[in-house]
């Protein structure tokens, strides 16, 4: 029985522990939670009162807030943890992880300080924790991502999501591992098309709860999701990933899930700024991460350094973090000059 150890006891974290208890290859897992209260409560009540509440963890799920214990002979190392946070836990991941341990990124954020993707981190952690005498430690990584909330994983809503690793041979054995009869992972190889695509949809959702806060119609909806799409498509292939990608369910069919999902954490940061709510009082209004916000600053950043043009991006930069009004946003997009599609 291969142990998968999850490093993150968010909602997705804490989802993915139930949902993998199910797969069709029986598991051991270990969930190892930050914070003292959920670990408490997952050990006393199986349910994640902080970030998942209501939902029941399977008692054959170890719960920890050791990482070296959750890492341990595990098989399988699947990190679901905040993008600013990924370095430093995978540093101390590497100091204890096996060397044949697949690394599994489930976070869809880029490194705010190096504008690095999740697998970049990972390689670079795992450089830098290779023994003194000269050894390079190549580590086996791969990502999951697509339309998923994780309160329906949780509750067993039939999903289908993606494993890419460049090693197909990787994305192989990911995906066999977790298929279970409601969860249903596709591989792919284009590793930075399905990061990119599964980063910069939480920008684009973002501006979609805006549009909805200021009380805009589908139109105005429909409009945005495409030339989001675009947007997200420009920066992956300057970046070498695919455009089939952003056909597939980590491109059109995440950023559907999240620009029109109740259950979107980023499309509610949206929401909240259309009415006019101010960001930080938002952000401070619940303990969720919304990887959109530092997203868009190191999109932009990105896009700008590669000459490519990323509209709504800039007006949710300026919304975000210069104070424009929502109202003045939308008004700038609609008299960008006219061009071809």
């Amino acid at each position: 029985m291969k142990k998968i150890a999850i490093i993150g006891a968010g909602s997705w974290g804490t989802a993915l522990s139930i949902v993998l208890s199910h797969s069709r290859s029986p598991h051991s897992i270990c969930l190892w939670a930050h914070e003292q209260e959920v670990i408490s409560s997952l050990r006393e009540t199986r349910s994640n009162s902080l970030f998942l509440s209501g939902e029941m963890v399977p008692n054959s799920v170890e719960i920890t807030g050791d990482v070296a214990h959750a890492v341990k002979d595990a098989a399988i190392v699947l990190g679901v943890m905040p993008s600013q946070h990924a370095r430093s836990l995978y540093m101390q991941i590497f100091k204890h992880a096996g060397p044949e341990a697949i690394v599994v990124s489930a976070t869809k954020g880029l490194e705010p300080a190096t504008l690095l993707r999740m697998t970049q981190v990972i390689a670079q952690a795992a450089e830098k924790s290779s023994p003194k005498d000269g050894a390079t430690r190549a580590p086996r990584i791969a990502v999951l991502s697509g339309p998923s909330f994780a309160r329906e994983v949780a509750r067993g809503d039939p999903t289908s999501i993606v494993a890419a690793s460049e090693d197909a041979d990787i994305a192989e054995e990911v995906q066999e591992e977790f298929a279970g009869p409601t969860f249903r992972p596709y591989t792919n190889s284009d590793v930075i098309g399905v990061e990119l695509a599964g980063s910069v949809k939480n920008v684009i959702a973002i501006a979609a709860g805006v549009t909805e806060g200021l009380g805009l119609g589908h139109n105005t909806l429909a409009a945005l999701i495409t030339r989001g799409l675009a947007e997200i498509t420009r920066l992956s292939i300057a970046l070498g990933g695919r455009r089939e990608t952003m056909a597939g369910l980590a491109g059109i069919g995440d950023l559907v899930l999240t620009c029109t999902g109740a259950l979107s954490r980023n499309r509610h940061v949206g929401v909240e700024l259309g009415k006019g709510r101010p960001l930080q009082e938002i952000l401070d209004s619940t303990r969720m991460v919304a990887e959109g916000v530092p997203t868009t600053a190191a999109a932009r950043t990105l896009a700008r350094q590669l000459s490519i043009e990323m509209p709504i991006t800039e007006q949710m930069y300026d919304v975000l973090h210069n104070g424009r009004s929502s109202q003045d946003a939308v008004r700038n997009l609609m008299d960008r000059r006219l061009t071809v599609e």
